[in-house]
């Protein structure tokens, strides 16, 4: 990442700071120090036996690999595999891949891919010969891998044996070669080519590991196929693609070019797992911010839900002889666990707790899902948290993404925020997932604009509830949703809000183009186009130009890692913001990548906006 202005750590304010007030407690039985005791457990696999399981778990600063023995009966204790693995934002985190064999255990580590034996001793490197490889995917014979390199800004494939001996580069092409998968046979791969020229187009193709020809399986001006799987007998393809107008199964034949549609959901399906006999694919299903599990007969196409719980169901994996999945799964009242699932019973077992028995015993609250018509007649959905007894008060949370959604999962600062009696509207803005393709796109050449307006509706849609006081109506955001208060902030006529919260957000689309990582690069030209052809659009897109209409206070919050929104963004907001005399508080923090992973960090964040908040939002004693 180029890096223009040198930054460090810093408190800075203009107008008052938001020290803590005595008169405001947490709720009974909360703290900032329990919400944040939640150690995160994700990305699992199962082993190719079936009897263990491999996950990250973030804890102690790392998010080290950890494998869990399945008994038949009682509770295993975790082993730890890994023994530094830094810690990432668990969404831009990978699953640890078991070799065939079930004797190893492949990951990324730092810049490195790490095979480590399961049965004891030092994982090793083996990725020494070049720096900055990731995405290990074993071959069948469980001594060759293929790794990721990112080479001259695209990204390649290496195969390398398992000691880290003889690595031979598979791709050359331009474009970036992604999620790599093996046929059985292990003499070709399937993978996903993202285009260097039509960032809006996601091909299918075949490499033959023994002579590197390289066949296309699917691929069309901006249409976007991928997460290709093979079907046990090597003979099918299922994949992703939006063809449909929905992220939809499909099934190809390799040698066929004319693939065929197997699910018609009418809804985003997500990670296709087939099961060992080849007759069902499991995959979730996205019904409005719901994810459940179901199963996909290959016969017919014929769908049946195998969801037990309203919640957030993730990365199935079948045991070899079928009788069995393992799930991971949270909801709004439990953390994210990981569970065994008997088949076709349904009976589910936990197999992890996360969960400190003193938040267990906390009473939270299960967001209701509403809708409401936003400009242009479009429908926008999302989930309120209504708290029985409120406090007048209220946030509108945008997600980030924006190609991303708001979801009945886990979210435990708005769970201790609704304690405190807050009524909390996480709006799913267009631009969204998880409504169809259509949707999706509806930002497309014009965020900060149609978006802005969807969550400016969602202040309105609070301020007209009983018991709502219209003048203390805050916002925050994370990302995407931190662009969205300094959009609302710089933009909203009828100052709908008295505050705004912005974490690791940015306000100019031009100097955040130019100084983020390639791959966000990319995104943002995705859904804009390039700066240089596409000018007005990024000054449409830029609220930074507004600054001047700003009247409520905000707080921003930083870390100085983060190479996706670069920490130069809040920096050059901030620097508005005090040349137009605007009240605002500005916390950065050191090594923080997107998304803040130390607990005294998450701590400080939590302390910080809940103090933010406290004032500018209740003028008044309680």
């Amino acid at each position: 990442m180029a890096v223009e202005i040198a930054l460090t750590e810093k408190y800075e304010r203009q107008g008052w700071p938001s020290l803590p007030r005595p008169d405001m407690q947490p709720p009974p039985g909360w703290s900032l120090e329990l919400i944040t005791s939640v150690p995160r457990i994700y990305n699992h696999s199962l082993a190719p036996a079936g009897d263990k399981l491999a996950f990250l778990w973030g804890r102690e600063g790392c998010a080290d690999v950890y494998t869990l023995e399945l008994k038949p009966a009682g509770r295993a204790w975790p082993q730890r595999i890994s023994l530094d693995r830094p810690s990432k934002p668990y969404w831009a985190d990978e699953i640890p891949q078991w070799s065939p064999d079930g004797q190893w255990l492949a990951y990324t580590s730092g810049g490195d891919v790490v095979v480590a034996p399961v049965a004891g001793g030092k994982p090793e490197k083996i990725t020494a010969f070049t720096p900055g490889c990731f995405a290990p995917v074993w071959l069948p014979d469980s001594q060759h891998l293929i790794v990721s390199q990112e080479i001259e800004d695209f990204v390649q494939f290496w195969k390398i044996e398992r000691t880290g001996a003889q690595a031979q580069r598979l791709t050359h092409d331009p474009g970036d070669h992604l999620d790599a998968r093996p046929s059985p046979d292990g003499k070709t791969i399937v993978y996903t080519q993202k285009s260097g020229d039509d960032f809006r187009r996601l091909d299918l193709r075949l490499t033959d590991l023994s002579t590197g020809t390289i066949t296309p399986l699917t691929g069309g001006p901006q249409q976007k196929d991928w997460y290709p799987r093979w079907s046990p007998d090597g003979k099918h393809i299922a994949f992703l693609s939006q063809r449909s107008g929905f992220n939809e199964i499909w099934l190809i034949q390799p040698g066929d070019a004319q693939p065929h549609q197997l699910t018609h959901l009418g809804a985003d399906a997500a990670e296709p797992a087939w099961s060992p006999d080849g007759q069902w694919l499991a995959c979730t299903v996205n019904r409005q911010g719901e994810i459940h599990l179901v199963l996909v007969s290959l016969v017919d196409g014929s769908v049946t839900d195998v969801s037990t719980r309203k919640g957030i169901y993730a990365r199935p994996n079948w045991s070899p002889d079928g009788s069995f999945m393992t799930v991971e799964y949270e909801d709004p009242l439990s953390p994210p666990d990981l569970y065994r699932m008997a088949l076709p019973s349904r009976r589910r077992a936990q197999l992890t707790f996360s969960n400190p028995p003193a938040l267990g015993a906390l009473e939270l609250l299960e967001p209701q899902s509403v809708s409401c018509t936003s400009a242009g007649g479009l429908e926008i959905h999302g989930l309120l948290y209504n708290p029985p007894k409120g406090n007048q008060a209220a946030l509108v949370h945008p997600h980030g993404g924006p190609a991303d959604q708001y979801t009945f999962g886990w979210d435990i600062f708005d769970q201790y925020l609704a304690a405190k009696g807050y009524t909390i509207l996480a709006p799913n803005y267009r631009g969204s997932t998880g409504y169809g393709v259509a949707f999706e796109h509806a930002n497309y050449n014009d965020w900060g604009r149609g978006d802005t307006e969807d969550c400016l509706n969602a202040a309105s849609l609070l301020a007209q509830r009983p018991g709502i006081d219209p003048a203390r109506i805050g916002i925050l955001g994370a990302s995407y949703g931190g662009y969205m208060v300094a959009c609302c902030l710089s933009r909203d006529g009828e100052y709908r809000f008295a505050c705004g919260v912005s974490k690791f957000g940015d306000a100019d689309l031009f100097s955040s183009w130019a100084l983020c990582e390639r791959s966000t690069r990319e995104y943002t030209e995705m859904m804009l186009g390039h700066p240089a052809r596409q000018r007005q659009i990024f000054i449409n897109g830029s609220p930074i130009l507004q600054v001047d209409q700003v009247r409520s206070p905000v707080l921003l919050l930083h870390g100085l890692k983060d190479d996706i929104v670069p920490p130069q963004a809040s920096e050059e907001w901030v620097e508005a913001l005090r040349r137009a005399g605007k009240t605002y508080e500005y916390k950065t923090y050191a090594g923080e990548p997107h998304g803040f992973q130390k607990r005294a960090n998450v701590l400080d964040v939590y302390a910080r906006t809940e103090r933010f908040l406290d004032w500018h939002l209740f003028p008044e004693p309680i």
